[in-house]
């Protein structure tokens, strides 16, 4: 089935699903096999669907979002994904935090598969409003990404 890949926000409800949603349809268009999914370091929404603004701003440039959910992120992700994205720092800590001991999987900034832009983290469009401007740098991580799964053997 290809790589295990979860994007991980604080909500699970712009950032995160958004990422979910962009690269599945980039993938999709490769042709390219991978399973994804995404969650929220806090609870704060789980079981909602994701915020209407960034539905409406992802739908604008052709992705789906509207049978998301949110989810909290939980330890035992580390054994069911290959590959933990997170959209920030403080999300990266969270996650670390939950590591379990001896636990290999990677946790990468998704900016880190922009090395061309000069942002190392996707802002919080919940509270910058720029809703736009973070699927951009979604877009361009997610190419990114997916670049890099083709290039590994």
């Amino acid at each position: 089935m290809g790589p295990r890949i979860l994007f991980v926000c604080l909500g699970n409800i712009c950032r995160s699903p958004a990422a979910e949603a962009v690269v599945r349809a980039q993938a999709e268009a490769r042709g390219l096999a991978i399973r994804l999914d995404s969650a929220g370091t806090s609870g704060w929404h789980e079981g909602e669907a994701p915020y209407p603004p960034m539905i409406a701003a992802a739908a604008r440039r052709g992705y789906d979002m509207t049978q998301l959910r949110a989810r909290r992120f939980r330890p035992e992700d580390f054994a069911n994904f290959d590959l933990i994205v997170v959209m920030d720092h403080a999300n990266r800590q969270a996650v670390d935090d939950l590591r379990p001991p001896n636990s290999p999987t990677p946790v990468r900034l998704f900016m880190d598969y922009a090395p061309r832009v000069a942002a190392d983290e996707v802002p919080d469009p919940y509270y910058t409003r720029d809703f736009d401007g973070a699927l951009d740098l979604i877009e361009t991580a997610a190419d990114g990404l997916l670049r890099a799964l083709a290039a590994q053997p």
